[in-house]
């Protein structure tokens, strides 16, 4: 048995609390009811005070399936010449809306294309902000780079230009204006589904992407074995784990830096990163994978050109992010997310004049000639080359930790080893691929260097030139312009 003496708030009488009973003794009869106002504000704050939680966050998550659902032809590699003729497994398109505490959101979305031009993105962002209020800094749009998916609108247009059949042409343009519309739904359908959630993350690692400007190909599994690869590689995989209420698995999204390129089949599918989404899905039943693709424009899986070694790198990759998910303490991220995005004025270098152009278009390249063939079509509507290329960045904080940059275009490792050794290592997470896929966007050394992936990939494009060495630097300025000014 106890007692707590209580003084009254009226007078100095006191009340006396009885441990055996709970129930108040009077020493003034007159204060009962003031007592027992008293003393439940007393508990209710100190209730209060106990349970009060940390911020949340909301997410929602949704999935629709792009496959497409006739034959039609395939982006990725110029030796194509007829329609796909099949499907391996299906390509997807899938949605994580995130929201803060203070209601701001952020909208996720990954596709199992090789990429979309600038006209098509600007579509689709201009879509979402009608119908979901979402400003252009709150889209993150990534493509996997698939080479085993279909041309997307004018995406890679010298590979397809006046190269394909008329009736391919209907399907292509077709295709474009089905996926504005499955992505605008996809959107819809996960932020329906916004609940609470809790996120953590972690960064784990796969090594089967090989630096393929510095290491023959044929060469790689000698070379792997004697430990004598060379060449900048990020074998990073970084994860976001994201839990509902109950504590049960919803979404996973994680990268990797290397190029979708194990198959050249004629047969739809989302290579090595479609097989690691479907490996990770089925081992967390109820759970969406989400892959992004990091800056592997000059990195490929090695060896490949089989089912078997997509599959395997899809394994590897999935139990990469696993090990992260299964066996290391992974972080928690506090309920904030802050968002940024800019289209930054690239610089191309010395543009071609018209005669120049007209001796192109009568080149025995076939690619060559259509890149020249659609430039003289622009100059004949009087629009003239363009000096610059609005190439878009974007900066996402979540809590305190990560910091997620989403680059345009095919982008070379140099960026993701120069920007975490400048910003915050494995908490920076840089997506390429991202926004509109216009050129690869090489770092000064690779455009100093030459070969496919500083100049003579512009032509694929449909870029006039190659760019000016101040590209990187532009780059990464920006980057840490958006970072600093939040």
């Amino acid at each position: 048995m106890f007692s707590i003496l209580i003084p009254c708030m009226a007078d100095d009488s006191e009340m006396r609390l009885s441990g055996d009973l709970m129930t108040p003794r009077l020493e003034s009869g007159s204060m009962a009811r003031r007592f027992v106002l008293s003393i439940s504000l007393l508990f209710s704050t100190i209730i209060t005070t106990l349970v009060a939680v940390e911020p949340v966050w909301k997410a929602g998550t949704a999935r629709v399936n792009i496959t497409p659902d006739q034959p039609m032809w395939m982006a990725g590699y110029g030796g194509r010449d007829r329609p796909a003729t099949g499907k391996l497994i299906d390509l997807w398109g899938k949605a994580l809306v995130l929201e803060d505490d203070t209601g701001h959101r952020g909208v996720l979305i990954t596709l199992d294309l090789v990429g979309m031009n600038r006209e098509l993105s600007m579509k689709i962002c201009g879509l979402l902000a009608e119908k979901f209020q979402l400003s252009r800094s709150q889209i993150a749009l990534c493509m996997s780079h698939t080479h085993t998916g279909p041309v997307v609108g004018g995406n890679l247009s010298p590979l397809h230009y006046r190269l394909v059949s008329p009736q391919q042409q209907a399907l292509i343009d077709q295709y474009a204006e089905v996926l504005c519309d499955k992505v605008v739904m996809v959107v819809k359908q996960a932020i329906a589904q916004l609940s609470t959630s809790e996120l953590t993350w972690g960064s784990g690692q796969a090594m089967f992407a090989v630096n393929r400007r510095n290491n023959s190909e044929k060469e790689v599994p000698r070379l792997r074995v004697a430990n004598q690869l060379v060449g900048p590689v990020d074998h990073d995989v970084p994860v976001l784990a994201v839990r509902d209420a109950k504590q049960q698995l919803m979404a996973i999204v994680f990268g990797y830096a290397c190029h979708a390129t194990v198959l050249n089949l004629y047969q739809w599918s989302g290579d090595y990163p479609g097989f690691a989404q479907l490996e990770l899905e089925a081992k967390h039943p109820g759970c969406l994978a989400l892959f992004f693709a990091g800056c592997g424009a000059d990195q490929n899986p090695l060896p490949r050109r089989s089912i078997a070694l997509a599959q395997h790198y899809g394994r590897r990759l999935a139990d990469a992010v696993d090990t992260v998910l299964l066996t290391t303490a992974m972080k928690p991220v506090a309920s904030s997310l802050r968002t940024s995005f800019r289209e930054v004025d690239l610089m191309l270098d010395n543009l071609p004049t018209r005669a120049q152009i007209e001796r192109d278009a009568r080149s025995k390249n076939k690619f060559v000639v259509s890149r020249a063939k659609m430039l003289l079509q622009q100059l004949d509507q009087g629009v003239p080359l363009s000096q610059v290329y609005p190439y878009p960045i974007g900066t996402w904080k979540l809590g305190q930790d990560i910091e997620l940059i989403t680059l345009g275009g095919e982008v070379v490792v140099d960026y993701a080893l120069r920007l975490k050794s400048e910003l915050a290592g494995t908490k920076t997470w840089v997506a390429a691929y991202a926004h509109d896929v216009m050129a690869y966007i090489p770092s000064r050394r690779v455009l100093r260097e030459g070969g496919y992936e500083g100049n003579s990939s512009m032509l694929y494009y449909g870029l006039p030139t190659v760019w000016t060495p101040a590209v990187e630097n532009t780059i990464v300025t920006e980057v840490h312009q958006q970072l600093d000014q939040r």
